[in-house]
């Protein structure tokens, strides 16, 4: 087993195929009769590599393509579910709930500002003459 790694890191290092990943513990190449499988150690992703044109090409596995396209489809219908959502949500309010809204805030700004007012005439009897 240390054989096949040392002769695949003999073989593709005049590739270039490690100066392209910074973390080269990350992904672990086999050969597999005249291709190579990558496996991605951090996700658990396989491909199916082989060498063209003294590059070496990597493909998606049938399996983890499968389970690829089928995350895309469900991340797709759940955008597409969140854009209906929010375009229902986008729905201009009732001349009623707006004239509620209004309501309630000129109460809210009603009462502030007494108690703007009652401060101010507590601090205008608590306030020393002036001396001039």
């Amino acid at each position: 087993m240390k054989n096949i790694a040392i002769g695949l890191v003999a073989f593709l290092l005049p590739l270039g195929a490690f100066a392209a990943e910074p973390d080269t513990s990350r992904f672990q190449l086999e050969r597999s009769g005249d291709h190579f499988v990558r496996l991605d150690r951090q996700t658990g992703a396989m491909s199916l590599c082989e060498e063209k044109d003294g590059s070496l090409v990597c493909r998606m596995a049938a399996d983890e393509r499968a389970a690829y396209e089928n995350e895309l489809d469900r991340l797709s219908d759940r955008v597409t579910a969140l854009e209906n959502k929010s375009i229902v949500n986008k729905a201009l309010p009732s001349d009623a709930e707006i004239d509620r809204s209004i309501g309630i805030i000129e109460r809210w700004m009603r009462s502030f500002m007494g108690i703007v007012k009652e401060f101010q005439g507590e601090e205008q009897r608590n306030a020393l003459p002036q001396k001039t």
